[in-house]
């Protein structure tokens, strides 16, 4: 089995056609020496994603692109989880309007759905998780697995206009921005992706 630590070539495939996760996970990978390929230009499908936790996805995601490339692959399964709303939208989080009824599935939609649900709501608490599950095979029994959080809270009025999702609208008191106010490398410096990806390499395998 080809150990992807020190493959010449470095191509792993990126379980995802978001072109923002592509972008922030090809940044981050670089200084590796790796390659990510986007599952849809191999002609691999999204995977369907029925489960309920962000760690069943990402490895469901990441075994179906492996398994059609023949490639190690990385699926990441992320969300906000907002304590107010008993963890939604959690693992909907791309699809939180459609999900509910209320609208497409596209970012406007979804913080649109937000703002209304909190409004009146005093608590704001709410996280982003990133769940990174690598495997070097479709049958990889020993996938690496990695979470980040990123701890913050939600406004009502969208600041910024870079990183996407719901990062215009993702206060971090300690920066006194939100994710959507911070230039791409400090957001990998700080976010939940950073930090799920920082545990992942520190676990990178020499096996």
């Amino acid at each position: 089995m080809t150990d992807i630590s020190t493959d010449g070539v470095g191509r792993v495939v990126l379980a995802s056609n978001n072109p923002g996760k592509l972008k922030e996970f090809a940044s981050l990978f670089a200084p590796r020496g790796v390659t990510l390929v986007p599952q849809g230009e191999l002609g691999v499908p999204e995977a369907p994603e029925p489960h309920v936790t962000f760690v069943e996805n990402a490895l469901a995601k990441a075994r179906h692109a492996s398994q059609l490339t023949g490639l190690p692959a990385l699926a990441d399964d992320s969300g906000l989880c907002v304590a107010a709303l008993g963890g939604k939208p959690g693992v909907l989080s791309a699809r939180y309007a459609q999900s509910e009824g209320e609208g497409a599935r596209d970012d406007a939609a979804n913080n649109a759905l937000l703002v209304r649900r909190l409004q009146g709501v005093a608590d704001r608490r709410a996280w982003y998780v990133a769940l990174l599950v690598m495997v070097r095979s479709a049958d990889d029994p020993q996938p690496l697995i990695a979470e980040g959080v990123w701890q913050g809270e939600i406004v009502d009025a969208p600041r910024g206009a870079q990183g996407f999702g719901y990062d215009p609208h993702f206060f971090l008191p300690a920066l006194g921005r939100t994710a959507a106010e911070l230039e791409p490398a400090e957001k990998n410096r700080h976010s939940h992706r950073g930090l799920a990806l920082a545990e992942l390499l520190a676990r990178w395998p020499r096996r």
